[in-house]
């Protein structure tokens, strides 16, 4: 048990204080003043004279403990003397009735504890300053009630021997600290405190412990029951469970639970409930007539009878059970297998098995009858079975397993039948099997092989086996195919065994390898409109009719009397004589020419399109550096320009760096400039016209 701290007899309000010698003295003068402030006034509201706070505040807790436990002892002595608590008459809401009416009931409470038996211990519910109120008239009234009222007898006779009892049994006997009060109300000015029972007084002699009773040895608890201490007393516990159909009881005995009186046992409506040590059982409300019995759940069964120790039939009388009853049968001999009794029913003669219309060998077979018995004389493919007795066949397929047929072999009674697989046919000597050739009843739609046991089919080029029979053969689409895409350049048409390119229907034409598209160039072959003031320009899949007119002061090289066929039409400039500004002018050359792009599927680089090639002067000395830029027409930046020098030649590039979505039609402005001494002194310029198609082929 967990040890408790000592009890106190007065309770202090104050938590701490600071802790030095004079002011302990001075402390409990305070305390003092409160005491006698309580004692002599009844009222801890008056003002107080030390002009120490510290003080003031013991004065006043003090005061209020005191006027406390004055209360409560008058509510005592009014509980002991009156048996009950009533107050005067509009008295009851001031704090000395409340304190008196609380310890008043506290101690009725205890002496009604004593009355009725019940332990001193109080609840924990009451709090700390009722329990020890209740415990202290619950032990008092245990002290001073010897004899209960009504008791006959002498009264100076029974004072006598409660007086020497009390000599023998009274706890507090040598206690100089008894005093006048046993109800254990601590006394102030007095160095010595009343212990309650249960507790003993410490040396310090205003101190009270608890006295653990398990160990001093002065508890009454009994043998299988486990002493455990408790704050003021003890309790005994049992050491193990009652167990299933039992309850511990308030001495720790053990008693029967009666399920059928609590409710709590399970039978079903048709059963009563009686109760057992430790259970129950259930017994059922119907109640079988003669020759049934009950089971478990409240059916009648029948009783076999038949079986019971005793028998029921005299000797010589077979018994047998009926339903609730039983009868009995006179014996008959038993002659056994293969004898029967004869019509007077006094012996046993010899059964013929063989007579008819039994056939007991079976259809067809020799049955041959012996004393009690038979035998059989089988057919050829037959064998006699000594467990059946009868003729049974013989297996032969499964007796000479792959002796007999090349192939299948099925059993027949008596004998047996060879068959072969698919594909193969049976041989003359009925065993072996050769093969069949299927392609003589031509079951393929286009090409037979002949397999061993089997065929095949297969299919000309262009054509499939159907995935359905296996014989049919069906058109390849080869312009469904997953490379079907790749198969022709433009549009792909299947035909029954292969398949067909084609082209648009204007500005191409088949390539000789049936697959590609070629651009016609109407140009060329003179098949276009452009009338004579305009110039043919050939592009993928068409052609554009563009017509050019030379600025002033320039004119058209093709004006010479040498003309050549060209995509590229060019100005020269041919000034007046006299006219500097037009000598001036570093612009040589004014060019149109006209590109015919395709429409880059996979754009994965730069593409070189356009090359703009110049002399480089021989000497050094005079050195021209040569510049290309692109001035306008550069939508999107689809284009750049570079230098690159190639066999003496100053080369400049026009690469498309983009993807060109088409058809698409732009005009690049290029210039190529001489310059030298930073000075441009030649300059030619160049217009192309740049036609995306919108397919490749």
């Amino acid at each position: 048990a967990t040890r408790t701290e000592p009890t106190r007899a007065v309770e202090c309000g104050m938590c701490s204080l600071p802790r030095t010698v004079d002011a302990d003295v001075l402390m409990e003068a305070c305390c003092a003043d409160g005491h006698r402030m309580a004692t002599q006034h009844k009222d801890c509201s008056l003002p107080y004279a030390p002009e120490s706070k510290e003080c003031r505040m013991v004065q006043e807790q003090c005061c209020h403990s005191q006027l406390e436990e004055l209360h409560c002892t008058t509510g005592i002595n009014l509980a002991n003397e009156q048996y009950s608590c009533s107050t005067p008459p509009g008295d009851n809401t001031s704090l000395e009735a409340m304190f008196v009416k609380r310890c008043c009931h506290c101690c009725l409470l205890g002496r009604a504890a004593q009355a009725q038996a019940q332990s001193c211990e109080p609840s924990l519910m009451l709090g700390y300053q009722c329990g020890l109120v209740f415990r202290a008239c619950c032990v008092r009234g245990q002290e001073s009630t010897d004899f209960a009222p009504g008791d006959v007898g002498d009264p100076q006779e029974n004072a006598k021997i409660a007086a020497a009892e009390e000599e023998q049994e009274d706890p507090y006997l040598n206690d100089r600290c008894r005093g006048e009060t046993p109800a254990a109300v601590p006394r102030h000015g007095d160095e010595c405190l009343l212990c309650f029972v249960g507790y003993q007084l410490m040396p310090d002699g205003v101190s009270c412990e608890d006295i653990n009773e398990c160990i001093t040895g002065s508890h009454s608890c009994r043998l299988g029951e486990t002493c455990i201490n408790t704050v003021g007393s003890f309790r005994c516990q049992r050491e193990s469970s009652c167990g299933t159909g039992y309850e511990l009881t308030e001495d720790n005995d053990c008693k029967d639970i009666d399920e059928c009186e609590n409710g709590i046992h399970n039978c079903p409506p048709d059963f009563i409930c009686q109760n057992t040590l430790g259970s129950f059982r259930c017994r059922p409300k119907l109640h079988c007539k003669s020759g049934f019995i009950q089971d478990a759940l409240g059916s009648c069964i029948d009783i076999n009878e038949c079986l019971s120790i005793s028998a029921p039939c005299p000797a010589g009388q077979a018994c047998i059970n009926t339903e609730g009853s039983y009868t009995c049968q006179k014996n008959v001999p038993n002659c056994g297998r293969g004898y029967h009794l004869n019509e007077e029913g006094t012996r046993c003669v010899d059964l013929d098995e063989c007579a008819a219309p039994a056939e007991p060998c079976g259809p067809g077979h020799r049955c041959l009858n012996t004393p009690g018995s038979f035998r059989c004389d089988c057919k050829a493919g037959y064998y006699f079975d000594s467990i059946s007795r009868t003729c049974v066949d013989i297996n032969e397929c499964q007796r000479y397993a792959g002796r007999l047929c090349g192939h299948k072999c099925e059993n027949t009674p008596g004998s047996y039948h060879c068959s072969c697989s698919v594909g193969f046919r049976l041989s003359v000597d009925g065993r072996s099997c050769e093969d069949v050739n299927e392609c003589l009843s031509s079951p393929c739609s286009q090409e037979c092989a002949n397999v061993y046991g089997s065929y095949q089919c297969y299919c000309r080029r262009g054509y499939q086996l159907s995935d359905l029979d296996g014989v049919t053969c069906e058109d390849i689409d080869e312009c469904a195919l997953p490379t079907g895409g790749h198969i022709c350049s433009y549009r792909c048409i299947n035909i029954p065994g292969s398949f067909q390119c084609s082209c648009p229907s204007t500005g191409y034409r088949l390539a000789p390898n049936g697959r590609n598209c070629q651009d016609i160039d109407e140009c060329v072959t003179g098949i276009h409109n452009c009338s004579v003031n305009e110039t043919c320009f050939n592009i993928q899949g068409g052609f554009r009719c563009l017509a050019f007119e030379c600025p002033e002061n320039y004119r058209r090289s093709g004006d010479t009397l040498r003309q050549e066929k060209t995509d590229t039409v060019r100005c020269i400039k041919s000034c007046r004589p006299g006219d500097m500004a037009c000598i001036r002018d570093p612009v040589h050359t004014i060019s149109h020419t006209v590109v015919s792009l395709p429409t880059f599927r996979e754009f994965s680089r730069p593409e070189e399109i356009i090359f703009l090639r110049a002399v480089t002067p021989l000497y050094p000395a005079n050195q021209a550096d040569i510049i290309f830029d692109i001035t306008e027409g550069n939508l999107r930046d689809s284009f750049d320009i570079i230098k690159r020098y190639t066999d003496g030649m100053t080369v400049g590039v026009v690469r498309q760096v983009r993807p060109i979505v088409g058809p698409f039609h732009a005009v690049l402005k290029l210039e190529m400039n001489y310059v030298v001494g930073g000075v441009v002194s030649h300059r030619n310029v160049i217009n192309v016209h740049i036609f995306v198609s919108e397919y490749w082929f």
